[in-house]
């Protein structure tokens, strides 16, 4: 459960920079290594948004020191290979920028923007 602290602290972080979603959602089903963070950025967003190293390992490093992510060791993989999964509070994260965008995007359609819900 997230305190009202907790909560608080979160929404101040608010927007997520867009490549920060993208990783924490890549995350969301299993554990990556940063080439296999890039190779389903890229998947996900139908080749949109491809993460260079740079970008990728400075959020990865920012993520880190604001818990969003952990390094695991990976499972019979090599060992030189630096493994991330998200946290609880990296989950709670991508969920307040997820129902951020969901409520966006309704202000959009009200106002035209976008489709309606078919």
């Amino acid at each position: 459960m997230v305190g009202r602290r907790d909560e608080d602290e979160l929404q101040q972080m608010l927007p997520l920079p867009e490549a920060v979603f993208h990783i924490l959602v890549a995350l969301a089903d299993h554990e990556r290594h940063g080439y296999a963070l890039m190779q389903e950025v890229a998947a996900l967003t139908n080749g949109r948004m491809r993460l260079r190293p740079g970008t990728l390992y400075a959020a990865i490093q920012r993520m880190l020191e604001q818990g969003l992510i952990v390094e695991v060791s990976p499972r019979g993989g090599d060992e030189r290979r630096r493994t991330y999964r998200t946290t609880p509070r990296g989950r709670q994260l991508a969920i307040a920028e997820t129902e951020r965008l969901r409520a966006l995007l309704a202000k959009a359609r009200l106002a035209g923007f976008a489709p309606r819900r078919a």
